[in-house]
């Protein structure tokens, strides 16, 4: 890989930039610090009309309360996968641009779950070096350690893959929950902070694991929701779709379910260690036996439960942002790391299908059917870059700088967005690295006063060989047609450019009318320009500037 040039003359812009905002950083310390806080809340595999504020019948009146008094977007876009968009949301940059995500062409290395690049800093670098406090609590998921990346605390998430904790016999302590360890090691750092550095203002990370696979729920939540499926998927998506409508959200039609989609990975085996109840393909309810109908309600109850006691937490969290009064000044943001997973899988220690569901002997997964009803009203789930896989809510809530309370946004933007707007609404100015690409992602301010255009001209998408390009109201997306179940959407390296749907958006979010055929000219330019965007990202993530080292 070849050195730029002015990769001296970064280097240097680095070290600058560094002693000049610790000068200003020791300065706003003496003085108390009124530049805003930040709560930045991840749920992890979290669908779009999972909380109550957008559709669900899952209770979450915290979020409900933080969307009530704020903004809600309604065209907020993830990356369709969890590592990257924590790169994205902890940076600015696709996560392609920054070696965190493959796409095609990309040479060994550079993508999946590289390392960024020197110049590809980390919202809490620019932050500490600026006067804030950070903190990291929950799932990290991003390349270093993030006492090495920006926070001054973390706990980095080094537990095992479920939510209770167990140990080398596996026997559960009683005590821990994951969801709710995460929520007390923010509350632990803000408490710290009101003692100790109650001068300077804070960034707090809240990264849940919640409500990823495997489903784990205390009992006691999973009870409040027994019963409560028993309609089954089809029902639910009705259900959802019309809440949706009545609370005002322009979302379009209804997707129409897909019997032959399932999971995006194959594992043909798990169907016999998970038992004659699960189902790997969302078809009609009424077509499920009755053992089956009762296992997958009563999975989507684990996970329903999960998702109430992550709401639960975050009001913990916002409890403790109003005994420390600042909760007014502290600016709030929600969102998924992508949409609801389809994924089914057994991994760990195993699952005992005689254990009861949700506990820490077991191992679930959503599946297909009820990420559908999670995803409403878009088509397909995480990893796909159709709606459902990459449509996120975005709750924004700021008490001392937002006047708009309740009010929907419809413009479109991304998580590469979220970077930019923290550093903006903190007054930090990200430096020119000599020879490195400009942040991507735009700041989200104009929108905070008023719904206006979207903030980027073009949206890019890939994760593994899922591709996808929108443009105003028009989108591409490299589709699957004529695959039978189970398959990937696009196999890697394939080269058949036939296979690109087109939709317009603005009346077709669930993208069912496909419009290749009508507008074949618009489909050629698109997926030309998908292109051209893929050799400038595939430049970026080549790009080195002195020094280039891991985090």
């Amino acid at each position: 890989m070849m050195i730029r040039s002015a990769g001296l003359v970064a280097a240097i812009a680095l070290m600058c930039f560094g002693m000049s905002l610790k000068t200003a950083a020791d300065s706003s310390a003496k003085a108390n610090d009124r530049r805003p806080n930040f709560l930045v809340i991840i749920a992890d595999d979290l669908g779009f009309s999972d909380p109550g504020c957008y559709g669900g019948e899952i209770e979450t009146p915290n979020l409900d309360a933080l969307a009530a008094g704020g903004l809600r977007f309604t065209q907020f876009y993830n990356t369709a996968r969890c590592w990257p968009t924590r790169s994205a949301l902890m940076t600015g940059y696709y996560p392609q641009q920054i070696r965190r995500d493959s796409m095609p062409g990309a040479p060994k290395g550079f993508g999946g779950r590289g390392v960024r690049p020197q110049w590809a800093q980390t919202i809490g670098q620019y932050l500490q070096t600026a006067g804030y406090r950070t903190y990291h609590s929950g799932k990290w998921h991003i390349d270093g350690k993030p006492t090495d990346s920006g926070f001054d605390r973390s706990d980095e998430a080094t537990r095992g893959p479920g939510f209770f904790d167990t140990n080398k016999r596996g026997e559960r302590d009683p005590h821990f929950y994951r969801t709710v360890a995460t929520a007390q090691h923010a509350i632990d750092c803000l408490k710290e902070h009101s003692e100790n550095f109650a001068g300077q203002p804070f960034f707090q990370y809240l990264a849940f694991h919640a409500p990823h696979f495997p489903l784990h729920a205390l009992p006691e939540d999973i009870q409040r929701y027994e019963g409560r499926y028993d309609d089954g998927w089809d029902r639910l998506r009705k259900q959802r779709y019309q809440r949706q409508r009545a609370l005002g959200f322009s979302v379009g039609d209804l997707s129409v379910l897909e019997p032959d989609v399932g999971p995006p990975y194959a594992f043909p085996d798990q169907i016999d260690l998970l038992g004659p109840g699960e189902v790997n393909r969302p078809l009609p309810w009424d077509e499920l036996t009755s053992q089956q109908q009762r296992f997958q309600a009563m999975k989507m109850s684990i996970h329903a439960a999960m998702v109430d006691r992550m709401d639960r937490e975050i009001g913990r969290v916002l409890d403790q942002l109003r005994a420390m009064d600042s909760f007014d000044n502290t600016i709030v943001m929600f969102l998924s790391d992508n949409g609801a997973s389809a994924e089914m899988m057994v991994r760990g220690d195993g699952h005992d299908p005689d254990a009861a569901p949700g506990s820490a002997a077991t191992y679930l997964c959503l599946g297909p059917g009820f990420s559908s009803a999670a995803n409403t009203p878009f088509r397909r789930h995480k990893t796909w870059v159709h709606e459902g896989g990459i449509s996120t809510p975005l709750i924004v809530h700021w008490p001392a700088g937002l006047d708009a309370q309740n009010e929907f946004r419809s413009a479109v933007a991304h998580v590469i967005d979220i970077a930019p707007t923290v550093l903006d609404l903190a007054g930090v100015q990200r430096p020119d690295f000599p020879g490195a690409p400009p942040m991507t992602g735009k700041s989200l301010r104009p929108l905070l006063s008023n719904d206006g255009d979207s903030l980027h001209d073009e949206v890019w998408f890939c994760h593994e060989a899922n591709r996808a390009l929108r443009q105003g109201d028009w989108k591409i997306v490299h589709s699957d047609k004529g695959r039978p179940f189970p398959y990937r959407i696009v196999e890697a390296g394939d080269s058949n450019e036939s296979n690109w749907a087109l939709y317009n958006l603005a009346n077709d979010r669930a993208e069912q009318n496909d419009l290749a055929d009508t507008y074949p000219a618009k489909v050629q330019a698109m997926s030309e320009r998908w292109y051209q965007l893929r050799d400038q990202f595939l430049a970026d993530s080549s790009t080195e500037i002195a020094n280039d080292a891991k985090p």
